[in-house]
């Protein structure tokens, strides 16, 4: 099973984006991208629908094989 942040970090290089152009678009940091994709800490509501939107994908397609 995948976690939430291989699949975040997944979908985040296929958009060629590096985490810190990533954290821009989502007004956070670098550090706290990749805190979400160690899976350290999962990122606020606010922020999955803000990550919703920049890859235009639903949340099944977030949580696709996460193993929880």
């Amino acid at each position: 099973m995948k976690t939430f942040g291989e699949n975040l970090k997944n979908l985040r290089t296929a958009s060629k984006l590096s985490q810190k152009e990533f954290a821009e678009k989502l007004n956070t940091t670098q550090q706290r991208v990749s805190e979400w994709e160690c899976n350290k800490i999962e990122p606020s509501l606010y922020n999955i629908i803000k990550i919703l939107k920049i890859f235009d994908i639903t949340f099944e397609e977030l949580i696709d094989g996460v193993d929880f």
